[in-house]
Protein backbone atom coordinates (compact mmCIF):
# COMPACT_ATOMS: atom_id res chain seq x y z
CA UNK A 1 0.00 0.00 0.00
CA UNK A 2 2.69 2.34 0.62
CA UNK A 3 4.31 2.27 -2.69
CA UNK A 4 1.11 2.99 -4.57
CA UNK A 5 0.81 6.20 -6.19
CA UNK A 6 -1.76 9.48 -5.02
CA UNK A 7 -5.01 9.58 -6.86
CA UNK A 8 -6.48 12.70 -6.95
CA UNK A 9 -10.16 12.64 -8.08
CA UNK A 10 -12.28 16.26 -8.92
CA UNK A 11 -14.18 16.79 -11.60
CA UNK A 12 -13.22 20.24 -12.45
CA UNK A 13 -9.26 19.46 -14.85
CA UNK A 14 -8.03 23.00 -13.51
CA UNK A 15 -8.32 21.31 -9.97
CA UNK A 16 -6.35 18.37 -11.02
CA UNK A 17 -4.00 20.74 -12.97
CA UNK A 18 -3.27 22.77 -9.71
CA UNK A 19 -2.24 19.89 -7.39
CA UNK A 20 -0.56 17.93 -10.43
CA UNK A 21 1.79 21.35 -10.18
CA UNK A 22 2.36 20.71 -6.22
CA UNK A 23 2.85 16.95 -6.12
CA UNK A 24 4.21 15.92 -9.86
CA UNK A 25 7.57 16.72 -9.51
CA UNK A 26 8.25 13.95 -6.06
CA UNK A 27 5.06 11.81 -6.32
CA UNK A 28 3.78 9.07 -8.84
CA UNK A 29 0.06 9.91 -9.54
CA UNK A 30 -3.42 9.13 -11.22
CA UNK A 31 -6.43 11.04 -11.64
CA UNK A 32 -10.33 10.71 -11.72
CA UNK A 33 -12.83 13.20 -12.73
CA UNK A 34 -15.70 11.67 -10.71
CA UNK A 35 -16.89 8.95 -7.71
CA UNK A 36 -17.16 6.04 -10.09
CA UNK A 37 -13.64 6.66 -11.98
CA UNK A 38 -12.52 7.06 -8.77
CA UNK A 39 -13.59 4.07 -7.33
CA UNK A 40 -12.39 1.62 -10.32
CA UNK A 41 -8.86 3.74 -9.86
CA UNK A 42 -8.73 2.63 -6.57
CA UNK A 43 -8.97 -1.06 -7.38
CA UNK A 44 -6.78 -1.18 -10.24
CA UNK A 45 -3.88 1.01 -8.45
CA UNK A 46 -3.86 0.30 -4.94
CA UNK A 47 -3.19 4.37 -4.51
CA UNK A 48 -1.27 4.93 -0.78
CA UNK A 49 -3.30 8.05 -0.26
CA UNK A 50 -6.81 9.63 -1.93
CA UNK A 51 -6.88 13.17 -2.65
CA UNK A 52 -10.59 13.40 -2.86
CA UNK A 53 -13.02 16.42 -3.72
CA UNK A 54 -17.09 16.26 -2.24
CA UNK A 55 -18.97 18.21 -4.57
CA UNK A 56 -19.16 15.98 -8.01
CA UNK A 57 -22.17 15.26 -10.06
CA UNK A 58 -22.86 11.26 -10.33
CA UNK A 59 -21.77 10.70 -6.52
CA UNK A 60 -20.33 13.20 -3.78
CA UNK A 61 -17.15 12.51 -2.06
CA UNK A 62 -18.69 11.24 1.30
CA UNK A 63 -20.42 8.75 -0.55
CA UNK A 64 -16.96 7.78 -2.28
CA UNK A 65 -15.32 7.39 0.98
CA UNK A 66 -18.02 5.69 2.17
CA UNK A 67 -17.43 2.97 -0.29
CA UNK A 68 -14.34 3.20 -0.19
CA UNK A 69 -14.18 2.30 3.82
CA UNK A 70 -16.69 -0.22 3.24
CA UNK A 71 -14.41 -2.78 0.76
CA UNK A 72 -11.82 -4.55 2.61
CA UNK A 73 -9.64 -4.25 -0.61
CA UNK A 74 -10.03 -0.25 -0.34
CA UNK A 75 -10.53 0.74 3.56
CA UNK A 76 -7.08 1.22 4.56
CA UNK A 77 -6.45 3.82 2.07
CA UNK A 78 -6.08 7.21 3.70
CA UNK A 79 -8.28 9.55 2.06
CA UNK A 80 -7.65 13.63 2.45
CA UNK A 81 -10.78 15.67 1.44
CA UNK A 82 -10.01 18.93 -0.94
CA UNK A 83 -13.06 20.58 -1.12
CA UNK A 84 -14.81 24.94 -1.15
CA UNK A 85 -16.88 23.44 1.37
CA UNK A 86 -15.05 24.95 4.47
CA UNK A 87 -17.58 25.16 7.06
CA UNK A 88 -16.98 23.27 10.08
CA UNK A 89 -20.24 20.88 9.89
CA UNK A 90 -18.58 20.32 6.94
CA UNK A 91 -14.81 18.71 7.85
CA UNK A 92 -16.65 16.64 10.70
CA UNK A 93 -19.00 15.28 8.20
CA UNK A 94 -15.62 14.13 6.30
CA UNK A 95 -13.80 12.82 9.11
CA UNK A 96 -17.44 11.01 10.39
CA UNK A 97 -17.39 9.30 6.62
CA UNK A 98 -13.75 8.07 7.50
CA UNK A 99 -11.42 10.33 6.10
CA UNK A 100 -7.85 11.25 8.08
CA UNK A 101 -7.40 15.54 7.10
CA UNK A 102 -9.74 17.73 5.28
CA UNK A 103 -7.86 20.67 3.25
CA UNK A 104 -9.88 23.51 2.22
CA UNK A 105 -10.16 25.32 -1.21
CA UNK A 106 -7.97 27.30 -2.93
CA UNK A 107 -5.54 25.29 -1.85
CA UNK A 108 -2.10 26.26 -0.68
CA UNK A 109 0.93 24.73 -2.02
CA UNK A 110 2.78 24.37 1.63
CA UNK A 111 -0.30 23.36 3.41
CA UNK A 112 -0.77 20.46 0.52
CA UNK A 113 2.32 19.56 0.26
CA UNK A 114 3.03 19.14 4.69
CA UNK A 115 -0.53 17.00 4.84
CA UNK A 116 0.58 14.41 2.20
CA UNK A 117 4.19 13.78 3.50
CA UNK A 118 2.55 13.60 7.36
CA UNK A 119 0.08 11.40 6.21
CA UNK A 120 2.36 9.42 3.91
CA UNK A 121 4.34 8.84 6.84
CA UNK A 122 2.21 7.19 8.71
CA UNK A 123 0.85 4.83 5.68
CA UNK A 124 4.87 3.91 6.28
CA UNK A 125 4.41 3.07 9.60
CA UNK A 126 1.61 1.35 10.05
CA UNK A 127 2.96 -1.00 7.08
CA UNK A 128 6.48 -1.02 9.05
CA UNK A 129 4.28 -1.97 12.16
CA UNK A 130 2.62 -4.73 10.54
CA UNK A 131 5.49 -6.20 8.98
CA UNK A 132 6.70 -6.29 12.34
CA UNK A 133 4.01 -8.08 13.98
CA UNK A 134 4.02 -10.81 11.19
CA UNK A 135 7.51 -11.41 11.68
CA UNK A 136 6.51 -11.69 15.95
CA UNK A 137 4.04 -14.39 14.18
CA UNK A 138 5.84 -16.42 12.61
CA UNK A 139 8.93 -16.44 14.72
CA UNK A 140 6.63 -17.99 17.20
CA UNK A 141 4.89 -20.51 15.36
CA UNK A 142 8.30 -21.70 14.11
CA UNK A 143 9.22 -22.19 17.91
CA UNK A 144 6.46 -24.52 17.83
CA UNK A 145 6.18 -26.03 14.55
CA UNK A 146 7.86 -29.53 15.87
CA UNK A 147 6.58 -29.37 18.95
CA UNK A 148 3.53 -31.02 20.88
CA UNK A 149 1.74 -27.81 22.34
CA UNK A 150 -1.11 -26.58 20.48
CA UNK A 151 -0.57 -23.53 18.82
CA UNK A 152 -3.17 -21.84 20.89
CA UNK A 153 -1.24 -22.45 24.14
CA UNK A 154 1.59 -19.31 22.95
CA UNK A 155 -1.26 -16.30 22.39
CA UNK A 156 -3.40 -17.76 25.52
CA UNK A 157 0.06 -17.75 27.28
CA UNK A 158 0.55 -14.26 26.33
CA UNK A 159 -2.57 -13.07 27.58
CA UNK A 160 -1.65 -14.35 30.64
CA UNK A 161 1.36 -12.81 30.94
CA UNK A 162 0.18 -9.50 29.70
CA UNK A 163 -2.90 -9.61 32.30
CA UNK A 164 0.11 -10.11 35.27
CA UNK A 165 2.73 -7.19 34.02
CA UNK A 166 -0.59 -5.22 34.12
CA UNK A 167 -1.10 -5.77 37.99
CA UNK A 168 2.89 -5.28 38.55
CA UNK A 169 2.45 -1.74 37.63
CA UNK A 170 4.34 -1.74 34.25
CA UNK A 171 3.02 0.85 31.89
CA UNK A 172 0.72 -0.15 28.97
CA UNK A 173 3.38 0.17 26.28
CA UNK A 174 5.35 -2.78 28.09
CA UNK A 175 2.52 -4.59 28.65
CA UNK A 176 1.57 -4.54 25.20
CA UNK A 177 5.51 -5.43 24.42
CA UNK A 178 5.55 -8.31 26.31
CA UNK A 179 2.06 -9.81 25.03
CA UNK A 180 3.95 -9.96 21.97
CA UNK A 181 7.07 -10.86 23.03
CA UNK A 182 6.04 -13.85 25.10
CA UNK A 183 5.02 -16.12 22.24
CA UNK A 184 8.51 -16.22 20.86
CA UNK A 185 9.45 -17.61 23.98
CA UNK A 186 10.87 -21.14 22.29
CA UNK A 187 11.89 -19.80 18.78
CA UNK A 188 14.99 -21.74 19.72
CA UNK A 189 13.41 -25.06 19.45
CA UNK A 190 13.58 -24.70 16.10
CA UNK A 191 17.52 -25.63 16.72
CA UNK A 192 16.19 -28.68 18.31
CA UNK A 193 16.16 -32.15 16.51
CA UNK A 194 12.69 -33.63 16.13
CA UNK A 195 14.15 -37.08 17.97
CA UNK A 196 14.63 -34.86 20.89
CA UNK A 197 11.07 -32.98 20.36
CA UNK A 198 8.91 -35.40 19.98
CA UNK A 199 10.42 -38.55 21.71
CA UNK A 200 7.62 -39.97 23.40
CA UNK A 201 9.13 -41.09 26.29
CA UNK A 202 11.32 -39.43 29.02
CA UNK A 203 14.64 -38.02 28.01
CA UNK A 204 17.66 -39.23 29.40
CA UNK A 205 20.88 -36.95 30.77
CA UNK A 206 22.51 -36.05 27.04
CA UNK A 207 18.93 -35.46 25.01
CA UNK A 208 18.38 -33.31 28.09
CA UNK A 209 21.31 -31.18 28.26
CA UNK A 210 20.54 -30.77 23.60
CA UNK A 211 16.65 -29.95 25.00
CA UNK A 212 18.13 -26.88 27.39
CA UNK A 213 20.25 -25.76 24.61
CA UNK A 214 16.88 -23.85 23.17
CA UNK A 215 16.86 -21.01 25.31
CA UNK A 216 19.94 -19.99 24.48
CA UNK A 217 19.53 -20.46 20.67
CA UNK A 218 16.27 -18.27 20.77
CA UNK A 219 18.03 -15.71 22.72
CA UNK A 220 20.83 -15.82 19.94
CA UNK A 221 18.07 -15.44 17.39
CA UNK A 222 15.98 -12.75 18.87
CA UNK A 223 18.94 -10.41 20.04
CA UNK A 224 20.08 -9.83 16.48
CA UNK A 225 17.20 -7.19 16.53
CA UNK A 226 17.23 -3.78 18.11
CA UNK A 227 13.92 -3.53 18.20
CA UNK A 228 12.25 -3.41 22.15
CA UNK A 229 10.02 -6.25 21.11
CA UNK A 230 12.80 -8.32 20.25
CA UNK A 231 15.11 -7.55 23.02
CA UNK A 232 12.45 -8.00 25.26
CA UNK A 233 11.66 -11.42 23.70
CA UNK A 234 15.73 -12.43 23.83
CA UNK A 235 15.46 -12.06 27.55
CA UNK A 236 12.76 -14.34 27.83
CA UNK A 237 13.93 -16.96 25.80
CA UNK A 238 17.22 -16.91 27.24
CA UNK A 239 15.81 -16.83 31.15
CA UNK A 240 12.44 -18.24 31.19
CA UNK A 241 13.46 -21.54 32.58
CA UNK A 242 15.44 -19.71 35.50
CA UNK A 243 14.07 -20.29 38.87
CA UNK A 244 13.77 -18.11 41.74
CA UNK A 245 15.99 -19.93 44.37
CA UNK A 246 18.70 -20.44 41.69
CA UNK A 247 18.03 -24.07 40.53
CA UNK A 248 16.82 -23.88 36.65
CA UNK A 249 18.93 -23.04 33.58
CA UNK A 250 20.87 -21.97 31.58
CA UNK A 251 22.91 -19.70 33.95
CA UNK A 252 21.18 -20.71 37.32
CA UNK A 253 20.06 -17.37 37.91
CA UNK A 254 18.07 -16.73 41.22
CA UNK A 255 15.68 -13.48 42.57
CA UNK A 256 15.27 -10.46 41.20
CA UNK A 257 18.82 -11.06 39.06
CA UNK A 258 15.81 -13.10 36.72
CA UNK A 259 14.59 -10.59 34.90
CA UNK A 260 10.98 -10.11 35.50
CA UNK A 261 8.80 -10.42 32.33
CA UNK A 262 11.16 -13.71 32.31
CA UNK A 263 9.54 -14.13 36.05
CA UNK A 264 5.92 -13.27 34.57
CA UNK A 265 6.20 -16.11 31.01
CA UNK A 266 7.37 -18.80 33.09
CA UNK A 267 4.87 -18.56 35.81
CA UNK A 268 2.16 -18.06 33.09
CA UNK A 269 3.69 -20.76 30.96
CA UNK A 270 3.39 -23.37 33.72
CA UNK A 271 -0.37 -22.33 34.28
CA UNK A 272 -0.90 -22.25 30.61
CA UNK A 273 0.66 -25.95 30.85
CA UNK A 274 -0.71 -27.39 33.86
CA UNK A 275 -4.77 -26.45 33.31
CA UNK A 276 -5.03 -27.83 29.86
CA UNK A 277 -5.01 -30.97 27.80
CA UNK A 278 -1.94 -31.61 26.22
CA UNK A 279 -1.18 -34.53 23.97
CA UNK A 280 0.79 -36.27 27.04
CA UNK A 281 -1.85 -35.47 29.99
CA UNK A 282 -4.99 -34.30 30.72
CA UNK A 283 -6.12 -30.96 31.87
CA UNK A 284 -5.48 -30.39 35.79
CA UNK A 285 -8.36 -29.22 38.67
CA UNK A 286 -8.27 -25.61 38.80
CA UNK A 287 -7.60 -25.39 42.27
CA UNK A 288 -4.72 -28.47 42.17
CA UNK A 289 -2.93 -26.18 39.42
CA UNK A 290 -2.85 -22.91 41.71
CA UNK A 291 -2.20 -25.17 44.82
CA UNK A 292 0.84 -26.24 42.81
CA UNK A 293 1.77 -22.90 42.04
CA UNK A 294 1.65 -21.68 45.37
CA UNK A 295 3.83 -24.31 47.00
CA UNK A 296 6.08 -23.59 44.62
CA UNK A 297 6.10 -19.49 45.37
CA UNK A 298 10.09 -19.11 46.61
CA UNK A 299 11.09 -22.51 44.75
CA UNK A 300 10.30 -22.10 40.64
CA UNK A 301 8.47 -19.04 41.18
CA UNK A 302 8.87 -15.27 42.86
CA UNK A 303 6.60 -15.22 45.79
CA UNK A 304 5.53 -11.59 45.00
CA UNK A 305 4.23 -12.77 41.33
CA UNK A 306 2.25 -15.75 42.97
CA UNK A 307 0.58 -13.61 45.31
CA UNK A 308 -0.02 -10.97 42.10
CA UNK A 309 -1.22 -14.34 40.07
CA UNK A 310 -3.78 -15.39 43.26
CA UNK A 311 -5.35 -11.88 43.46
CA UNK A 312 -5.93 -11.85 39.89
CA UNK A 313 -6.96 -15.30 39.16
CA UNK A 314 -10.76 -14.29 37.88
CA UNK A 315 -9.15 -12.21 35.15
CA UNK A 316 -6.94 -15.22 34.30
CA UNK A 317 -9.89 -17.50 34.01
CA UNK A 318 -11.88 -14.84 32.03
CA UNK A 319 -8.73 -15.08 29.50
CA UNK A 320 -8.82 -18.62 29.21
CA UNK A 321 -12.29 -19.33 28.93
CA UNK A 322 -12.42 -16.70 25.89
CA UNK A 323 -9.50 -18.22 24.18
CA UNK A 324 -11.47 -21.61 24.82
Amino acid sequence: MSNGPILIVDDEPPNLAALEQILGGEYELVFACNGSEALKAALKHAPSLILLDIQMPDMDGYTVCRRLKADSRTDSIPVIFVSALGMVGDEAAGFEVGAVDYIVKPVSPAIVSARVRTHLSLVRVSTLEQSHRDAIYMLAEAGHFNDTDTGVHIWRMAAYARAMANACGWTAEHCKLIELAAPMHDTGKIGIPNSILKKPGKLDAAEWEIMKTHSRIGHDILAKSNAPVFQMAAAIALHHHERWDGSGYPDALAGNTIPESARIVALADVFDALSTKRPYKEAWAGDKVLSTIQESAGSHFEPRLVEIFTSILPEILDIQAAWG
